[in-house]
């Protein structure tokens, strides 16, 4: 394989792939309201010879290169999340900027610059011959990631009936190559109260008061659970609080707290959710805990419901998968490093829940995910571009 005519057409092909991400960050597109970018990445998959693109129910964009049995995935989810306070930004989001070395925007890091620099990679692929000839190469570019990460590819297996061999997650990995990361599940916990006028409140059962001992008990409980070498510890937080109340003069009838759950290996669902079930409080109290759901139609209207659930997963580093993307990245770029993401990716589903392999690389960095003044780096879209291209041929002689 001839790494520096893999190189050279990717750094050629910077321009265009400049425009395009400047193009999608001025397109809007939080979770259920993507079709703008969609559309435009539909367009140019199109323009740049992709052999044929769908948008399939859901809203997902799917693009293929090769007419192979075997298929070889690259995912970017092509969802951002808002803006938040406005104050804390430099530049309008939507309009970014770019200097010779950076392009900033909202969703720059995060991540339509994986769907630019998979889409160019599949480009010159076709443009280079580097498609072998049992290989399809599908570029997804996937919607409502930022709400449900994974359900778009739970839509993708059991409703388009597609299995790749293996996926590239490319979701900014801060220039190295990622093998895993922690999972995540959304729980709700629920305790009953009974009111009363708060001018005697011994007279009721005050719901706020039985969180706020669960409350501390679910705080320490983040302090015993299971550590994985690789992967770190898991964790809990509280990150929501309801409640109800006749009025601001009256004991509070109900509270309820979100829990945001992240896990690592050899935990799951039904651990999780008995670690807090067996809190002293939470029996004392009769809490109700369960796990959220999500519902919400994509911009298509569709609806695919699942449990909020994202499990863990690791796969080794010297599976094919890993070490063929190691060896275009270190012919092009030196040796690279193997690492983790601390976030959590699509991987969730279509390694955490159907056992297809993954493995990371993609332009930007984690640090700007969901930040003010986010930017990526053009010399990131070009490498990751470039290292997509020498993939499939190396797999496929693994």
């Amino acid at each position: 394989m001839d790494f520096s005519e893999i190189k050279k057409a990717s750094e050629n092909y910077l321009p265009q792939m400049t425009r395009f991400l400047r193009d999608l960050i001025k397109i809007p597109g939080e979770s259920c309201t993507e079709e703008g970018v969609i559309r435009r990445i539909e367009a140019e998959m199109k323009a740049v010879g992709f052999d044929k693109v769908e948008i399939d129910k859901l809203g997902n964009v799917l693009g293929y290169m090769g007419s192979g049995k075997r298929i070889i995935a690259y995912d970017a989810h092509i969802d951002t999340v808002g803006l938040g306070e406005m104050s804390n930004w430099e530049f309008d989001p939507y309009e970014g900027y770019e200097t010779e070395e950076l392009i900033a925007g909202r969703g720059a890091s995060d991540q339509l610059g994986g769907i630019v620099s998979s889409v160019y990679g599949a480009k010159i692929m076709k443009d280079l011959g580097l498609i072998p000839e049992d290989v399809t190469v599908l570029v997804t570019g996937t919607v409502q990631e930022e709400d449900c990460d994974g359900m778009c590819w739970q839509y993708i297996h059991t409703k388009d009936g597609i299995t790749p061999e293996f996926v590239v997650i490319t979701e900014p990995t801060n220039g190295n190559i990622y093998r895993g990361h922690r999972g995540r599940m959304e729980i709700r916990v629920e305790v009953k109260g009974i009111s009363c006028h708060g001018s005697a409140p011994e007279r009721g059962e005050n719901a706020i008061y039985k969180m706020a001992e669960i409350i501390n008990e679910v705080k320490e409980l983040n302090n015993r659970l299971a550590y994985d070498p690789f992967l770190g510890k898991g964790t809990l937080t509280v990150t929501q609080i309801f409640y109800t109340s006749p009025s601001r003069c009256a004991v509070a009838d109900m509270c309820a707290i979100s829990i945001d759950r992240r896990l690592t290996v050899g935990e799951n669902d039904v651990t999780s959710i008995n670690e807090i079930k067996e809190l002293p409080s939470v029996k004392k109290y009769g809490a109700e805990v369960t796990m959220y759901n999500y519902n919400s139609p994509s911009w298509t209207g569709e609806v695919f419901e699942t449990e909020c659930y994202f499990p863990t997963w690791v796969i080794p580093e010297d599976h094919p998968a890993c070490r063929a993307l190691a060896e275009s990245f270190r012919g092009m770029y030196g040796e690279p490093k193997i690492d983790k993401w601390t976030f959590s990716t699509n991987g969730v589903s279509i390694m955490g829940r159907y056992g297809i392999p993954c493995v990371g690389l993609g332009p930007g960095k984690e640090e700007e995910a969901h930040a003010p003044n986010e930017k990526t780096w053009k010399a990131d879209l070009v490498k990751c571009a470039a290292v997509y291209a020498g993939l499939p041929s190396l797999y496929v002689k693994k």
